[in-house]
């Protein structure tokens, strides 16, 4: 198992690689000295602008995000005690799009898209709880089976809304919809987000190592659980919605980095959450490096790259983590 500051010394290391390269790569090719120049004020004002209103932004971006969705992905892991649980799967990303989609349909400005982008998350999140424990108390399996389900339908209305959608909006919407970092342009709130959240998960990983044992054992040991699970809740919706809102839907990584980390560095959330910000986010920037530079000038959906990136790397995990019979 490797050592903490090893950990953290190589993801950021790792952070600085990626974000450098996602400086340097594009159709327009610059070389890493221009670059380094740019950032301290000594280059061209063609390649101040390249770096600087295009590819930091971006890159930023992708960063947060994908910071966002590992952390979110470990919080429910927490949740649901199921090491398949992540927004995506679980249809949070899902009820977050639709609401986002409605908002767009009808006009509404790009707050109250954030605003019902949450709202959207929340819900799917609190309807999967909710069906899943019908009469009696849930069990992770049947939980993570009642999201599989919610998730199909709510790409069924997905694919509903833009069908009803205009013909000149529909290329754009679709393009979104699969994860698009082509117009981002303040990363800002979306890394004081990032911070914030990592920081207060620090803080509370006693708690979340507690919770992740099951709700009796946390109760036991004094854990206030229900107002515990409901922070989560709002925690991993709004970690949804902001990412859905500023990017599109991005699948799987709040599903392979936490598997990754934990074959690493062990489950003790103290190092596993601010661990899962770094690598997530070091995880989109690649593949929206890729994005933009495989076909460049044309680019590919984020979405479609991470799924390309996480579906061989989750199956190569867990056929690692097979025990020998």
């Amino acid at each position: 198992m490797t050592r903490p500051t090893a950990l953290f010394a190589g993801l950021t290391a790792l952070s600085a690689s990626v974000l450098l390269i996602a400086l340097l790569s594009g159709s327009a090719q610059i070389s890493t000295g221009d670059a380094w120049q740019a950032l301290f004020g000594g280059a061209t004002e063609n390649i101040r602008s390249l770096v600087f209103e295009l590819r930091m932004p971006r890159a930023l971006t992708a960063y947060a995000v994908g910071g966002l969705l590992a952390v979110a992905g470990v919080l429910m892991q927490v949740l649901l005690r199921n090491p398949l649980a992540e927004p995506y799967i679980l249809g949070t990303s899902g009820g977050a799009a639709v609401a986002a989609l409605l908002g767009m349909m009808l006009g509404w400005g790009a707050a109250w898209i954030d605003v019902a982008a949450f709202c959207g998350a929340m819900a799917a999140t609190l309807l999967v709880f909710s069906i899943a424990q019908g009469t009696g108390s849930w069990t992770p399996t049947r939980l993570l089976l009642t999201g599989v389900v919610l998730a199909a339908g709510l790409s069924a209305a997905t694919t509903l809304l833009l069908a009803l959608s205009p013909d000149q909006n529909l290329r754009g919407m679709l393009f979104w919809l699969m994860g698009d970092l082509s117009y981002s342009r303040a990363p800002q709130r979306l890394l004081w987000f990032l911070a914030v959240l990592t920081l207060t998960g620090i803080a509370s990983a006693r708690h979340l190592d507690v919770l992740s044992r099951g709700d009796l054992p946390a109760a036991i040991l004094g854990l206030p659980v229900a107002p515990v699970r409901l922070v989560i809740f709002a925690a991993t919706a709004l970690a949804t919605a902001i990412s859905v809102t500023a990017v599109g839907v991005i699948g799987f990584i709040g599903l392979v980095i936490p598997h990754l980390i934990r074959l690493v560095a062990g489950s003790k959330h103290i190092v596993l959450i601010p661990a899962a910000a770094l690598a997530g986010g070091s995880l989109l920037v690649v593949a929206d490096t890729l994005a933009r530079t495989v076909l460049a000038p044309r680019q590919l959906p984020v979405g479609a790259l991470t799924a390309a990136i996480g579906v061989p790397l989750f199956l190569l995990l867990m056929n690692r983590g097979k025990k020998p019979a």
